[in-house]
């Protein structure tokens, strides 16, 4: 039953104290902003360490206590900001097995962490920024670029309702599991999770190559007379109305090459006819392999205004 002297807390029937919701949403919303002091030391111990301050102060009444939880919360800490949230559940976790007397020492604590942070990072790159975020990307993209306002505020919307819901489930998964969680790290569920997910990924970040990489080569391969009836006859139509209407139609039917008396056939063309969007196809894999080489991506961007600009002015592009 709940604890009317301190809400931050509770008493459980057989006299041991538990954090109250209360508390864990209140670590909850601090652990958002785990990497708000974010150093090159020990890296988001800061704010691992300000997202446990509410059950520290619940858990431990003595002020050299909650000194000495501080302390050990301001180790070194580094893992994706997203997957942490079952990490500081399981802390949370043995915290309060250690506040009701369990033999749990620093050492305990701080190597739960560590053995948890590694598999963990690995989780949330590519289900969170290779398949969630590309795939919302894309989604409101496609409403902002048809005029829609909503593309950009559904993308706000369901990538915060997805990453605040997916952080208090996870953090209370592993609140709830405790230490028990840390024993399945290595196990096949989480490599088949994490496989599934770069799977996915990388699917979506391909059928998304040929909509948003462009690139055109000009350079023409042949110019030949078309027959008549395959162009309009520019000679014939008036400038009334009547004429407009009828050029109108004629290029409904015709498409863009029957504007001209004759058909023009760039290089793009032959190559689009090959396999459509095999030149971006392409130029994605080529910087995909130059990343590989650690080549900066910074000199690849300015590499390639360099080649766009070069490509225009020659002509070839």
């Amino acid at each position: 039953m709940a604890d009317k002297k301190d809400a931050a807390i509770e008493t459980t029937e057989d006299g041991k104290i538990k954090l109250s919701k209360s508390t864990r949403l209140k670590v909850f919303n601090r652990h958002q902003y785990l990497q708000g002091s974010w150093n090159y030391e020990r890296m988001q111990n800061g704010g691992w360490c300000y997202a446990m301050i509410p059950a520290i102060k619940a858990l431990y009444k003595d002020p050299e206590d909650q000194k000495a939880a501080l302390k050990r919360h301001l180790e070194f800490y580094n893992t994706h900001p997203y997957v942490s949230a079952p990490v500081i559940g399981v802390t949370l976790a043995m915290e309060e097995e250690r506040a009701n007397g369990a033999p749990i020492d620093d050492v305990a604590i701080q190597g739960v962490k560590v053995g948890m942070m590694g598999p963990l990072a690995g989780v949330g790159d590519p289900v969170f920024w290779y398949t969630v975020r590309p795939i919302l990307g894309a989604l409101g993209a496609s409403l902002a670029m048809g005029g829609s306002i909503m593309g950009p505020i559904l993308f706000f919307v369901l990538w915060n309702v997805i990453r605040l819901a997916f952080l208090w489930y996870t953090q209370e998964f592993g609140y709830n599991v405790g230490t028990s969680i840390s024993q399945d790290l290595s196990g096949g569920l989480l490599g088949k999770v994490t496989e599934g997910a770069s799977i996915l990924g990388m699917f979506v970040i391909g059928a998304l190559v040929e909509r948003w990489v462009s690139i055109s080569f000009t350079p023409v391969v042949s110019t030949i007379p078309q027959q008549e009836g395959a162009y309009i006859d520019w000679s014939t139509i008036t400038g009334d109305a009547d004429g407009i209407k009828e050029a109108l139609t004629l290029y409904d039917q015709l498409g863009s090459a029957g504007l001209n008396e004759y058909k023009t056939t760039t290089l793009q063309d032959n190559l689009d006819s090959l396999i459509p969007g095999l030149c971006a196809l392409g130029l994605t894999l080529l910087c995909c392999w130059l990343l590989k080489k650690k080549v900066s991506p910074i000199t690849i961007i300015l590499c390639l205004f360099a080649f766009g600009i070069l490509g225009r002015l020659c002509g070839f592009m």
